[in-house]
């Protein structure tokens, strides 16, 4: 059979034409600025010295966005140190490009100006792990979170898990769906070396059994497919195994990354992860030198199934799989319907039981 076959199905077909509807997405990475108010304990931003790049003045911010309209950028992930710091600078942002924002939690992007903006608020475990990772043992920054983005229909908690700690997911996915919010999976990568049940080398089988059972008990709930989950914790699609040679979401314009370029693995020609001065690049959007094994981020793994969509058109069940992971990045920044996204992902979970093309 063959994608036209494919998509006289009703859910795929109605997936496909919102996605085509939506359009292509050009994106680009940007740090708002180079100020946090937390130093969370594994935080690629500041364990890779990227805060060294100071904040660029507003004229400079004015010419940048003028820029990259021209260039035909038509979505920006923003992110920082922290972007709810400078919520100026992200109104100019948010005035100019489709967009979506991570947030700490700390401080309430107000909805007034903001109406549509899709915000990831970082959590990285139970109240005691989140507490000891990201508010230096003292600040429950989740309870702060929780309470700021209580019924927000722009939020969606961004769960960074660690390999020891899945007994905590079911737990934590509960609250954040009592507190009215959809969740998203990320992956501790243990930049700080601290080992033990944080260190990714132990692997996250426990933690991908810990998501299945959540989407099973909250499937209107969860923004990612079992298939991407196994995608990301074990760097292996079709054959291809994650890394620097397979990362899409490098920055096109940066020197380090010619040979990749060079390799003809697809990339995003569009992307580049700028940095808080808004005038110089990084390697690609979560690193500047780091080791790419420690790397689980899921928004770069979007891009690796959505630019690899040729590999998933050997069968249906690959295509499925490839469709519903594009369209949840859609739906999660809401470029295409929120409320039809919302009564479809129910199905979307019933129709894509697990990854394809990895083993």
């Amino acid at each position: 059979m063959s994608r036209k076959e494919w998509l006289k199905d009703p859910l795929l077909e109605r997936l496909y034409a919102a996605v085509r509807g939506a359009g292509p997405i050009r994106s680009i990475s940007v740090d708002l600025t180079n100020v946090c108010n937390l130093r969370c304990d594994g935080c690629y931003y500041f364990s890779e010295g990227m805060d060294t790049h100071r904040t660029s003045d507003a004229a400079t911010l004015e010419t940048f966005v003028a820029s990259e309209r021209e260039r035909g950028t038509n979505f920006v992930t923003i992110v920082g140190g922290e972007p709810s710091l400078l919520l100026d600078r992200l109104q100019t942002f948010y005035n100019a490009f489709r967009l979506s924002v991570a947030t700490n939690g700390l401080i309430k992007i107000p909805r007034d100006g903001f109406e549509d903006l899709p915000i990831g608020v970082a959590v990285w475990g139970d109240h005691a792990t989140d507490r000891d990772l990201r508010g230096g043992g003292q600040r429950d920054v989740f309870t702060a979170a929780l309470r700021n983005y209580r019924d927000d229909p722009r939020a969606f908690f961004y769960y960074t898990v660690a390999p020891g700690h899945a007994d905590e997911v079911e737990s934590v996915v509960d609250q954040c769906v009592a507190n009215g919010n959809r969740v998203l999976f990320n992956f501790y990568g243990d930049l700080e070396d601290r080992g033990g049940d944080l260190s990714y080398e132990q692997g996250f089988g426990a933690v991908r059994d810990a998501i299945n059972r959540v989407i099973e008990q909250h499937p209107e709930s969860i923004l990612m497919t079992t298939g991407l989950t196994k995608a990301i914790t074990t760097g292996q699609l079709f054959g291809e195994t994650w890394g620097h040679a397979t990362c899409t979401s490098i920055s096109s314009d940066h020197p380090s990354n010619s040979e990749r370029i060079d390799n003809g693995k697809p990339y995003n020609k569009h992307f580049r992860a700028y940095n808080a001065d808004l005038a110089t690049t990084r390697r690609c959007c979560t690193a500047v030198d780091r080791d790419c094994a420690s790397c689980f981020d899921t928004w770069g793994h979007f891009s690796w199934v959505m630019l690899n969509m040729k590999s998933h058109l050997t069968s249906e069940r690959d295509f499925i799989e490839w469709l519903a992971t594009t369209y949840l990045f859609y739906f999660i920044n809401r470029l295409v319907d929120v409320d039809e996204g919302a009564r479809l992902l129910p199905e979307i979970h019933r129709r894509t039981p697990g990854l394809v093309g990895a083993n």
